[in-house]
């Protein structure tokens, strides 16, 4: 389990100019642009303006911060107000966007074809990885054999405690620990590691299920 921390990220300025992104994780660890099966980042966006073409990578973009925005995707508008509706298009799309009442700040997830898949879903108040669905029912997921494999939970709005298995250190029995996260903090699982059942959040959090193979 790694626990990211949002103060933690550095910004890296789009070379438009039109916002910024902060990376919340990467496969492979420290992996570039030319690299990553799939990258995870928050950006801010505080202009119009169009989108860098990505080949060959698929992105699902989700609006946590803002008004909301307009996207037209190889020319076809697609209205996204509010927050927290996930959004999925190819990367290679000539893409543009359009604020639709100030600036807002989205979460990213960019995916290799033929490399890696995703869900991304956002839930208030409690979550259970055993009531939603077994985040390790599988070998694309946590606790499987998929080094690319994970789950990634972010804090969007407020803070969020989160229950995990610990070690109690009694023989025959297990223990619990928690970590709290403040907004935009996030908590990552991959490849072998245990799954995080019994995690728990009072706030609301974007929950992303990463594989090594696209998600059906």
């Amino acid at each position: 389990m790694r626990i990211l921390r949002a103060a933690e990220r550095a910004a890296a300025p789009w070379s438009n100019g039109g916002g910024v992104t902060r990376e919340i994780a990467v496969h492979p660890p420290g992996a570039g642009w030319d690299g990553f099966a799939w990258r995870v980042s928050l950006a801010d966006v505080t202009r119009d303006g169009p989108y860098s073409p990505l080949p060959g990578v698929r992105r699902i973009l989700t609006v946590v911060d803002g008004a909301g925005l307009e996207l037209t995707v190889d020319g076809t508008p697609r209205l996204l107000p509010g927050r927290y509706r996930p959004f999925a298009f190819p990367g290679g799309a000539t893409t543009a966007s359009r604020l639709l009442d100030g600036p807002v700040v989205n979460l990213n997830v960019m995916l290799r074809e033929g490399r890696a898949g995703a869900r991304v879903e956002v839930v208030g108040g409690g979550w259970s990885a055993e009531l939603a669905g077994g985040a390790a029912d599988g070998p694309d997921l946590v606790g499987g054999a998929d080094p690319a494999g994970g789950l990634l939970v972010v804090a969007l709005e407020g803070g969020a405690r989160l229950t995990v298995p610990g070690e109690s250190g009694v023989p025959g029995e297990s223990g619990e620990s928690e970590v709290w996260l403040e907004r935009f903090d996030a908590v990552l699982w991959t490849g072998s590691e245990a799954s995080p059942r019994g995690l728990r959040t009072d706030g609301t959090v974007a929950v992303v299920r990463l594989s090594g193979r696209p998600l059906g």
